[in-house]
């Protein structure tokens, strides 16, 4: 299948998010020896982000992976700024949003990306195991977007980047699914509170997506392969990611507390 300009990547940006100072946490893509390479989302939402005009600050667990997408950013045209930061840590996200204020002079948008599913079933679930998923997964937003709406410009936006895994169950990973379902009523209330300020939340809900952790899961969980896929194929993550940019950018400015699926349908038939 031909995928379009978009999907694939390869289209030019179109200047949507000219002089803004976005965040994005999860910035960085997993390794991988694929010799078919693909992007993971949070280096596709940052580069496309910088395509389309913005400074962006990429922050991720991995050195390597956050300086890796910052120097792609700067290919793109970009300002950009790699931060390391494990954001299950309460002070990281503290530091990591000021760091990111400072050195780009204000901030007029995030993108949370992170998150990882373990565990199978209840029994195959710790109470540590739980715990863990759930701090990165929902604490983690909550404590990147409490460092930073007091420093967001008024008119700016995030965005958390979710699972049809909080929609629709399937997945037998109940830590997962439940941290996944939680991003809705942390979006709302993010939403609510910036209102007074034009600061609007939004949530971007992926499905499958092929990217180097979606090709793991594509290999061992034996139900992905049994998805029929409405359009044909997998989402890319360049859908994933202009779907954020819509929501980052003035296109979206009448819509908060939302959420957008990107599944290609297959919730829906």
């Amino acid at each position: 299948m031909t995928l379009s300009p978009e999907s694939a990547g390869t289209a030019p940006g179109r200047g949507r998010l000219a002089g803004r100072r976005i965040v994005v946490v999860g910035a960085g893509s997993r390794p991988s020896a694929d010799p078919e390479l693909t992007v993971g989302n949070g280096r596709a939402i940052a580069m496309l982000s910088a395509r389309e005009g913005a400074q962006v600050v990429c922050v991720d667990i991995d050195e390597a992976a956050a300086k890796a997408t910052a120097d792609l950013c700067a290919d793109e045209g970009s300002e950009s700024i790699a931060i390391v930061a494990d954001v299950r840590d309460a002070a990281a996200c503290e530091r990591l949003v000021h760091e990111a204020n400072e050195k780009l002079g204000g901030l007029d948008g995030v993108v949370a990306n992170v998150g990882f599913g373990a565990g199978q079933g209840l029994a195959g679930t710790s109470p540590e195991l739980w715990d863990d998923l759930f701090a990165l997964n929902v604490r983690s937003h909550f404590l990147v977007a409490r460092a930073a709406m007091p420093l967001l410009a008024d008119g700016s936006a995030f965005v958390f980047i979710g699972s049809v895994a909080g929609v629709k169950g399937g997945t037998r990973i109940p830590a997962y699914d439940s941290s996944k379902a939680a991003l809705f009523g942390l979006c709302r209330h993010v939403a609510l509170e910036g209102a007074p300020r034009d600061i609007r939340a939004n949530h971007v809900i992926p499905g499958p997506v092929d990217t180097p952790l979606g090709r793991v899961g594509d290999a061992s969980v034996e139900r992905r392969s049994k998805i029929r896929w409405p359009l044909g194929r997998q989402a890319t993550a360049w859908d994933i990611a202009y779907a954020t940019v819509f929501m980052l950018s003035g296109e979206s400015a009448y819509i908060t507390a939302q959420s957008l699926t990107v599944d290609g349908g297959i919730t829906q038939f």
